[in-house]
């Protein structure tokens, strides 16, 4: 057992499927014309699972897609659990990409054109609105937009029908209900499809799940035994599984599966995702 779901129910909305399907520069290019209704001579090639870390000690970001072309950065987020730090990721990641991007000795008008898109499966604003898209504004005049070229943008695809764009609409609802209904979509569900059968795409998939579950194993017991000498040995386990089972709740996880990586109850599992949500 890896702790994944089967390679055959994975869906464009699990992560490792959708960094799969973003490999392919075109449907990258294509999703973000239809997104951010722009037209992208070219792309260059998709870094999948970008890491920055500006310092040795400073905290690092993992992107799920980065993308560039000639004058723009992209940052493609898939999000399916309600995560209640979500703003302030998108405030590091922003920053993390203008630092990656800007070398010592460049001038601040170097900077490109920044987008951190993030396509949600949840409403993330509770507002019940397609597309949320920020900018920053003048609070005193908000006709005053400040020109850093910088945009947040979360496509909350729950809200699916309410988006008057006809091409953003049927993209969004393909994520929730699995029914392509144009050439794109149609597109990306083949590809979904064709990458399952894939035996390099299989193996990766297995070998990722073998990594996760030696890193909760590790985390959730050995990890916790430094800090069970000041705390108390079984504290601190204890305390390195509910880490542990919070990061695989992340990752989508059923309680059964987390209950017998971390070793704990599935009652005390289902209670951290209740607290979660």
């Amino acid at each position: 057992m890896n702790g994944l779901k089967p390679v055959e129910e994975l869906e464009l909305t699990d992560d490792y499927m959708f960094m799969a399907v973003m490999r392919d520069e075109e449907i990258c290019r294509e999703l973000l014309e239809r997104l951010l209704k722009i037209q992208i001579e070219k792309v260059e090639y998709p870094e999948l699972q970008k890491e920055i870390r500006p310092y040795y000690e400073s905290k690092g970001v993992r992107l799920d897609v980065y993308v560039k072309d000639s004058d723009h950065i992209y940052d493609i987020e898939i999000q399916t659990y309600h995560d209640k730090n979500l703003a302030k990721r998108t405030r590091v990641y922003q920053s993390m990409i203008d630092a990656d991007n800007l070398m010592r000795g460049q001038d601040y008008i170097e900077l490109k054109e920044s987008f951190v898109i993030f396509i949600t499966t949840f409403d993330p604003f509770g507002y019940e609105m397609p597309v949320y898209t920020f900018k920053n504004i003048c609070k005193e005049n908000k006709e005053i937009i400040l020109q850093d070229e910088t945009s947040k943008i979360f496509f909350n695809a729950t809200a699916y029908k309410k988006e008057s764009d006809i091409a953003i609409r049927r993209f969004m609802g393909y994520l929730l209900n699995k029914e392509p209904t144009d050439d794109f979509t149609r597109k990306l569900d083949n590809l979904v499809n064709s990458i399952k059968s894939n035996k390099q795409f299989r193996k990766g998939y297995d070998n990722m799940g073998a990594v996760w579950y030696m890193d909760a194993k590790r985390e959730g017991i050995a990890l916790g035994r430094e800090q069970g000498i000041s705390i108390g040995k079984q504290q601190g386990i204890l305390q390195k599984s509910l880490d542990a089972a919070k990061k695989l709740l992340v990752r989508g996880l059923s309680a059964e599966e987390i209950s017998q990586i971390v070793e704990l109850p599935v009652s005390q599992v289902e209670q951290l995702s209740r607290q979660a949500d």
